[in-house]
């Protein structure tokens, strides 16, 4: 009996160790994954502050700030955690509380809410800043906003920046306007598309390159590029576990439609919030999900289905807080991606809105101009719902970003392969 569970514990190990390394062989390696098993020299002796949350993870299912705390004559100073807080928990908006992480006894600043760029004070015991957080690609997801926070903190501070790249779930694909920076904040920071097509490291890259931080110039940036990725892949393709980025964002599904539907938060219209189902089950009191459903089939979307759906919105704790239409059962749709490459989920958000205003002229409201263009990017899809330009002009202007975007972003990608 012993020899027969000695047996299968060697077929155990053995199958084991086969599995980690087709994993190496045939599957997409972060930058985390990287610096875990063969490259943390540069490390030694180093103060290191991490810029992260509940998404940096390797494939080992260890996090960095274990990974980090674990290494020799390496010591873990300071967290830094963005938007939803350290362990990605808060609301969207939510301020955010410090503390001392009771696995490591680092100290954990936040830098969402009065402070957004770490402080001198913040940075005392630090002499190394490493940005770990997948991010979701679509320029208003502030994780973004917040790595250019840091890295210009570096800049100023004499401090190098090290990004552990992660692929971007929604490939290399390019949607939307750039944005007019006249209309800049943290939920559009650099004058990039809605939905950008780039890595983290890809963009910390061009913000350095293209001097969008003060002192870009004595920025000393490096990246961890990932292994075994190109842009032309989707989530579904890495091998990668899915963490939900954020509260709200609880599905690849949701990731795929978020550029497009997020445009919603300035309208009357429920984007889910108050469901399971935030960005990926839309309504409101005056629509009925049928004639919304039939009016967008006939549009023809490529890689999407629509059904009707009646949903009640209700406090979430964590993820909504007094959504709209609070407690009140609603009509609206549901929305699945069928085609990852073939669904354009920012011209899917414009045809929507359209719809919504053509369908419902007397209901329908852009109750948010400002955070509208904000989120849009420019005052434009305003103009066009209250019929001042046409939707031809405007998506021809989106369609001339975009082309000259894909071009402009070829000198920084690093996993680059023909995309749309």
């Amino acid at each position: 009996m012993k020899r027969k569970w000695l047996s299968i514990l060697f077929l155990m190990i053995l199958f084991g160790f086969s599995t980690c390394e087709e994993y190496h062989e045939n599957f997409v390696l972060t930058g985390l994954d990287v610096l875990t098993e063969e490259e943390n020299e540069f490390l030694l002796n180093k103060k290191v502050g991490i810029v992260t949350n509940h998404t940096a993870y390797n494939h080992k299912g260890e996090h960095l700030s274990d990974v980090i705390n674990s290494m020799e004559n390496v010591t873990l100073t300071a967290i830094f955690a963005p938007e939803h807080g350290f362990r990605g928990t808060a609301e969207a908006g939510e301020l955010i509380t410090e503390g001392i992480d009771s696995a490591t006894g680092a100290k954990i600043y936040s830098i969402y809410g009065t402070t957004r760029k770490p402080t001198p004070a913040m940075l005392a015991d630090v002499d190394l800043l490493i940005f770990d957080i997948q991010d979701i690609g679509a320029r208003f997801y502030t994780y973004i906003s917040t790595m250019g926070n840091v890295m210009e903190a570096g800049a100023e501070n004499g401090i190098p920046v090290l990004i552990l790249d992660r692929p971007n779930p929604l490939g290399g694909w390019v949607e939307g306007p750039l944005l007019d920076m006249k209309w800049q904040s943290f939920v559009g920071q650099y004058p990039i598309p809605i939905r950008h097509g780039l890595t983290i490291g890809e963009l910390a890259r061009m913000i350095k390159g293209e001097g969008w931080i003060n002192n870009a110039d004595s920025l000393d940036l490096t990246i961890l590029p990932i292994k075994h990725w190109n842009s032309t892949m989707f989530w579904q393709e890495t091998g990668l576990k899915w963490i939900n980025p954020s509260p709200n964002i609880n599905t690849m599904n949701a990731a795929l439609l978020y550029p497009g539907l997020c445009l919603l938060e300035a309208t009357n219209v429920s984007e889910g919030r108050g469901t399971h189902y935030a960005f990926e089950w839309i309504g409101a009191d005056f629509i009925k999900g049928n004639e919304l459903a039939e009016a967008l089939k006939a549009e023809n979307i490529e890689g999407l289905n629509i059904e009707p759906i009646a949903f009640t919105p209700v406090d979430l704790p964590g993820k909504a807080t007094n959504p709209k239409y609070k407690d009140k059962e609603i009509e609206g749709i549901s929305l699945t991606v069928t085609d990852p490459k073939a669904f354009q989920s920012v011209t899917f958000g414009v045809v929507l809105l359209k719809t919504l205003r053509d369908l419902y002229p007397d209901n329908f409201q852009v109750t948010r101009p400002e955070w509208l263009h904000r989120l849009w990017g420019n005052e434009s899809l305003f103009s066009a719902l209250e019929k001042t330009i046409s939707f031809d002009a405007l998506l021809d202007s989106v369609q001339k970003d975009e082309t000259s975007f894909r071009e402009f972003k070829k000198k920084y990608t690093l996993y680059e392969k023909n995309t749309h």
